[in-house]
């Protein structure tokens, strides 16, 4: 029950439940109005084309429902044209399919152009001397399908994706910090290739989420276009937490911090190759910042002191101490430009709690 309750409370898990619900009432409505009030003999098309119209954003709605009642349109004329001058064969069946197929590729409905194809398939094949004069029905019913699918994409709590790539942002500041304090807790006292190899993999499986994060981004981009529950927002003065927030600019700088976090794995796992010992007050300070600067990426709501601050002060006191060995610098260098970096992340939006 708790992992139901968990997996119930995710917002992709949510969002695509909506969307089969929305897709079984659109369908369902298209098919009861083109049986019972239309009084269809095939009622078939109208829910088909509905179930096609309910995409994962109103603007998808809005554009692909035209091109599906355009393609699907041309579908069925050609399907009549074919059927009353050639009549229903292998061949002139073949010939529909060669025709609606190279009719998908017309640029202006190339999304949703394979439905002269199909709809040629269903007109064709059910009936065609049956339905010969019922052209402008085939038509209609296409047109309350893509009707009925827009309107339940827009009535029925229309999405809006920013929950989504609010999640993925969260989970992959978590994980970044939780590699920090890993590598934090391993410096503070020895650590070994074997460490910095499961890092290694780990940051590897965050540039996977990053990547899959920017399909939910675009997706959260698109969903505010012709959203009517923006629009309502908006009209009543009314703004949500985090409405305002750019995610592909958040999550160009996430990108950016898993970057650089690789390059900081690669140098501490080149380091464990080196001779000699580390010196201990580095080790100890870097340790220190770095573990306080994974817990403040994981939790935007921890407070501590500037990591940037601490990072310049370690490196002027190491460079004052004048003890350090000239060999060592490019390896601590390192160390301390990549915790740099990434200690601007920690400042950044993508750390802030209106985004997380």
């Amino acid at each position: 029950m708790r992992r139901l309750r968990e997996l119930a409370g995710r917002p992709d898990v949510t969002t695509d439940l909506l969307q089969i619900v929305k897709s079984v009432i659109a369908a369902t409505a298209a098919w009861w109005l083109s049986a019972h009030v239309l009084n269809s003999p095939l009622p078939f098309l109208a829910p088909w084309t509905a179930l096609l119209t309910v995409h994962a954003t109103v603007h998808r709605s809005l554009s692909r429902g035209v091109q599906t009642t355009v393609a699907s349109a041309i579908g069925v004329g050609m399907s009549f044209l074919i059927g009353y001058y050639l009549g229903v064969s292998v061949w002139t069946f073949a010939l529909a399919m060669f025709v609606g197929l190279a009719g998908a590729r017309i640029t202006w409905i190339r999304d949703e152009g394979v439905a002269i194809a199909t709809t040629a398939v269903f007109v064709l094949s059910s009936g065609f001397s049956d339905q010969q004069p019922l052209l402008l029905d085939r038509i209609l019913e296409v047109a309350v399908g893509v009707g009925i699918g827009v309107l339940v994409n827009l009535l029925i709590i229309p999405p809006v994706r920013d929950q989504q790539a609010s999640s993925h942002v969260d989970s992959i500041d978590r994980r970044l910090g939780d590699i920090l304090i890993d590598m934090a807790d391993e410096f503070s006292t020895s650590w070994e290739t074997d460490n910095a190899d499961a890092w290694r993999r780990e940051i590897e499986s965050v540039s996977e989420e990053v990547e899959t994060a920017w399909g939910t981004v675009n997706f959260a981009r698109e969903s505010r276009r012709s959203n009517p529950r923006l629009i309502r927002r908006r009209l009543g003065g009314a703004r949500q937490v985090g409405e305002s927030v750019d995610y592909a600019e958040v999550l160009s700088r996430v990108d950016e911090a898993v970057s650089h976090m690789r390059h900081l794995i690669r140098t501490l796992h080149e380091a464990t190759y080196t001779e000699g010992p580390w010196d201990e007050r580095f080790r100890s300070e870097w340790a220190s910042i770095a573990r306080d600067a994974g817990r403040a990426i994981a939790d935007p709501d921890a407070e501590m002191d500037s990591i940037h601050d601490r990072l310049i002060g370690l490196t002027h006191s190491m460079a004052e101490d004048g003890r350090l060995p000239r060999d060592s610098w490019p390896v601590y260098g390192s160390l301390l430009t990549s915790m740099l970096h990434i200690a601007l992340l920690i400042d950044d939006v993508a750390s802030e709690r209106p985004v997380r």
